[in-house]
C-alpha cells in the first residue's frame, strides 16, 4: 500500500489557490480512477483505491499548510507504513508553471508544508511530485502569490497537467517515473499528427489551374508571340 499526500489549504476560498495545487491533483486522480468517497480522517480527508495492483490511499490534511505534517504523521502510524511509502505532491516555486518533476529525498526548501512533513516524520525519506507555479520574481511578494487564485489564463494548461498527472497515475504507482513524466509531457505537448501509411501527399496544384483549356491552334499562336 502507498500514501499519496496532496497539499493545499481546506476551505473554499483557498480551492483555487496556487498553493493547492497538491490537493487538485489528488481531487483529479480520485475522480478519474473510481476511489471511494472522501472520508474525514487523521486530521484530514482520505479516499481509497487501486491502480492496478497498487492500492493508494489518497490524504488531503485539513491542518492548514504549516502543519501537514501531523495528519501525514497519523496517517503512516495507523497503516504502519514507512516514509519511502509516501509521495506529496506539492506546488513548486522553482518549476516554470506546468512544469514537473520527481524527487526523492531531499530539503524542503523552505515549503512550509514539507517542512511540518519533515519534522514530524524525523526524516526526508519520503518521494514527491513536484508542480511548477512558477516564482513571483521577489522573495517578499511569495506569500501574496501563493495564496492568489491561478489566473483564467493559466485555466488551459493546468487541465492539461492534472489530466497528465491523472493519466500517469498507475505508473507512478508501479515505481514507474519515467512513464509517470512521459505521461505528463503527453499532455501538455501532444506529439503531431502523421499522415496514415501508404497515403502520398497531395500534389500541388498546376499553374494553369482554374484557367479554360487553350486548343492547339490558341497553344500554337502562343508560341509565335
Amino acid at each position: 500500500m502507498k500514501l499519496w499526500v496532496g497539499l493545499g489549504n481546506p476551505g473554499a476560498q483557498y480551492a483555487f489557490n496556487r498553493h493547492n495545487i497538491g490537493f487538485m491533483a489528488v481531487d483529479r486522480i480520485a475522480a478519474d480512477h473510481s476511489f471511494g468517497p472522501w472520508r474525514a480522517r487523521f486530521h484530514g480527508h482520505v479516499a481509497e483505491g487501486r491502480l492496478g495492483d497498487d492500492r493508494i490511499t489518497l490524504l488531503k490534511p485539513a491542518t492548514y499548510m504549516n502543519h501537514s505534517g501531523q495528519s501525514v504523521r497519523a496517517a503512516l502510524d495507523f497503516y504502519k507504513l514507512d516514509p519511502a511509502d509516501v509521495t506529496v505532491f506539492h506546488d513548486e516555486l522553482d518549476l516554470a508553471p506546468g512544469r514537473l518533476r520527481l524527487k526523492q529525498g531531499g530539503g524542503h526548501a523552505g515549503h512550509n508544508g514539507l517542512r511540518s512533513i519533515h519534522a514530524h516524520l524525523g526524516t526526508d525519506a519520503y518521494g514527491r511530485v513536484r508542480i511548477g507555479i512558477g516564482h513571483p520574481g521577489h522573495k517578499d511578494r511569495v506569500a501574496g502569490y501563493v495564496l492568489h487564485d491561478f489566473a483564467r489564463g493559466d485555466q488551459d494548461w493546468l487541465d492539461d497537467l492534472l489530466r497528465g498527472i491523472s493519466d500517469g497515475a498507475g505508473a507512478l504507482a508501479r515505481g514507474d517515473g519515467p512513464g509517470f513524466q512521459n505521461a505528463v509531457a503527453l499532455r501538455m505537448a501532444p506529439p503531431p499528427k502523421r499522415e496514415k501509411p501508404g497515403k502520398a501527399p497531395a500534389a500541388p496544384p498546376p499553374e494553369n489551374a482554374g484557367e479554360p483549356e487553350r486548343s492547339p491552334l490558341q497553344r500554337l499562336i502562343d508560341r509565335f508571340r
